[in-house]
């Protein structure tokens, strides 16, 4: 133990001139699970384990190479804390405890509470709003872009693999630029469908570009997150813009202002980086539950939205 405490403190300070999570660098950590592998995940030791290991667990992908990296990265957190050091990323992520098969459990919950918040909205627009709408189509499927990209979100916290982070990444990709679709057919589309279709190839044909780039050339996270924060900030300015502008004449804009104005101040909660609290709850989680109010009020602006424009045009269509 005291061999491993040494090798533990001087890599404390040289982890943070190397890239890299520094738990998972650790010789203690890399011993952990070099020799859990040996002992338990080849021959009959490997047959003993998957004899034993619950079916979620198998279902979901956790294999023994999986389980000796989640037992040894607690051995190395133990050792962590009691020499009185911070507590170690490993693999970029904080630790943290494993329920049932979910990988982050706070996460994985948040998310399906938003993806079913969205199922609900999404059942009461099909409900309440006809499909003679001018923007049934769109906002309908706005909300099934939305129900995938909570869906992966799900998965991905469930459990983080190299698919389920791209599908998740992707999903959420898409509907950054489907929200500023959306807007542009809201605030341009319906009286210029020109502009609004050659927008669509427009926001296409970045999406593809986006997701080439990540997939074929380099998964960049800081390309990833510049490009999503970027569109984000043009479709909170847009929409905003538009609102303000409209605020008068269309009441139920101030559930839009409401809304941007929200995701604008609960992204910061992003920029925390602190170890979950109870192994369990950290920003990214907290976020996630943050925006389950906000998804319920976009659906309600776009359920008075689409019903103000039903009107109208059957307004118009009384007046000719």
């Amino acid at each position: 133990m005291a061999g491993r405490t040494v090798r533990l403190v001087l890599l404390v300070g040289a982890a943070a001139l190397t890239s890299g999570s520094q738990g998972d660098r650790e010789p203690v950590y890399r011993d952990c699970v070099l020799r859990c592998e040996e002992r338990n995940c080849s021959g009959v030791a490997l047959k003993h384990f998957r004899s034993r290991q619950p079916i979620y667990m198998s279902l979901a992908g956790w294999t023994c190479q999986d389980d000796c990296k989640y037992e040894c990265m607690w051995v190395t957190v133990g050792l962590y804390l009691q020499e009185g050091h911070k507590v170690p990323q490993f693999h970029g992520k904080w630790p943290f405890f494993r329920f049932l098969c979910f990988q982050e459990p706070a996460s994985a919950v948040a998310s399906f509470l938003n993806g079913l918040a969205s199922l609900v909205m999404l059942c009461r627009y099909r409900t309440s709003v006809p499909a003679s709408s001018p923007m049934y189509p769109t906002c309908v499927a706005f909300a099934w872009v939305s129900l995938n990209a909570w869906f992966w979100s799900t998965v991905f916290h469930t459990r983080d693999t190299d698919v389920t982070e791209k599908m998740d990444y992707f999903c959420a990709s898409t509907v950054i630029l489907h929200s500023v679709y959306l807007c542009c057919v809201r605030t341009v589309g319906l009286q210029r469908p020109a502009v609004a279709s050659a927008f669509r190839a427009l926001l296409l044909l970045m999406l593809t570009a986006h997701v080439s780039y990540l997939s074929f050339v380099r998964f960049d996270y800081g390309y990833n997150l510049a490009a999503n924060v970027a569109i984000g900030l043009v479709n909170a300015a847009w929409w905003l813009t538009w609102c303000l502008r409209n605020r008068q004449r269309l009441p139920h804009v101030h559930k839009c202002i409401v809304v941007v104005l929200l995701l604008q101040g609960l992204s910061l909660l992003e920029l925390l980086d602190f170890p979950p609290l109870f192994w369990v709850l950290d920003a990214h989680a907290i976020w996630h539950v943050s925006t389950i109010p906000v998804h319920v009020l976009f659906f309600s602006f776009l359920e008075d939205d689409s019903l103000y424009l039903l009107k109208e045009s059957e307004a118009k269509f009384k007046l000719d």
